[in-house]
């Protein structure tokens, strides 16, 4: 009998990455594009495996389940897959941590880049027919300024890397911080208040967990300085959005650049949306064509290590 692969996801177009890939244990694949619909929830009652994006595998199915022995996350965060269940069924949860480390840590800049030099406020004046080199605000000279990284991760240290060859100086914040990797980079590790008093720019890349949730909240801005600015590529709910809204608003911060929101994608009259002071890209940090390539691929290839009787090459938990 073939193995059954139940594809969970959309967006990408055609499943040509995944078929190549699953080609390699003559699987056969059902494509639902959601996770919610009767007709994937009785596909996953029967499949051998799982591929999800940011589809949510609840414990209610992962009970469901008489015969997966894989869950593939195509992407990095986890917050969405209920782990524990997984384990306890047996099941295998893999993800791909490591497809988009330039393309994120490169958005995160990007944003940065972006609001130091007040380039969108200046691109939407000139669009108005107004030329004014200074209607952004008062710019100030980015080199010799500090970057404050929250998360020393892959993509957190590949931050660290692009900013000293902006010529900024780069702090580092991470309970589990890599010394090592620290040193290598050049950059100084410090504690949580050093990071948020300090920094110019503090740019989050951390997992999203019970300790991390609402990681930015009031007190946290409160220790920022007024000239700061707060960027997010990572997960939405690392923020605790209304403090953040009322800190740019009051002054109390500069500003924020963000990739992902707590709840995506977000109502068209969201405040995040309409104040001036908040870039908001819609969680494209992780994209380019060779990004997706990857993703897709490795995503495919853990299934096939699961049904070949292998191991996962990222595996979360562990299966006896």
């Amino acid at each position: 009998m073939k193995p059954k692969v139940l594809i969970a996801y959309s967006g990408f177009g055609d499943l040509a990455v995944e078929q190549e890939v699953l080609r390699r244990i003559d699987a056969e694949i059902i494509h639902t594009g959601d996770l919610t619909s009767p007709q994937s929830l009785a596909a996953v009652k029967t499949a051998d495996a799982l591929m999800v994006a940011l589809e949510k595998v609840s414990a209610e199915i992962i009970a469901s389940m008489t015969r997966c022995r894989v869950i593939s996350r195509a992407g990095t965060g986890l917050d969405s897959i209920d782990i524990a269940a997984a384990t306890a069924h047996g099941v295998w949860v893999a993800y791909v941590p490591d497809y988009s480390i330039d393309e994120v840590s490169t958005h995160a800049i990007s944003l940065l880049l972006s609001l130091a030099r007040g380039v969108v406020p200046l691109v939407q004046a000139t669009r108005s027919g107004q030329w004014n080199s200074q209607l952004s605000g008062p710019v100030y000279r980015l080199k010799g300024k500090t970057l404050g990284v929250a998360g020393f991760g892959r993509i957190g240290q590949a931050a660290a890397e692009k900013g000293k060859g902006l010529g900024l100086n780069v702090l580092a914040y991470d309970p589990y911080l890599d010394g090592a990797a620290a040193a290598r980079i050049g950059v100084q590790a410090v504690d949580l208040e050093t990071l948020t008093r300090q920094s110019d720019f503090i740019s989050l890349h951390m997992p999203l967990n019970e300790a991390t949730h609402q990681f930015v909240n009031a007190d946290f801005l409160a220790q920022m300085k007024p000239t700061a600015y707060l960027i997010n590529a990572a997960r939405g709910p690392l923020i605790d959005e209304a403090a953040l809204l009322a800190a740019v608003r009051s002054g109390q911060i500069a500003g924020a650049g963000l990739d992902v929101l707590t709840v995506e994608p977000p109502a068209p009259d969201h405040p995040l949306l309409h104040e001036p002071r908040i870039l908001v890209t819609p969680h494209s940090a992780w994209y380019s064509e060779e990004a997706k390539i990857d993703l897709r691929t490795r995503c495919a290839e853990e299934v096939v290590r699961v049904l070949n009787g292998e191991k996962p090459r990222s595996p979360v938990n562990q299966i006896a």
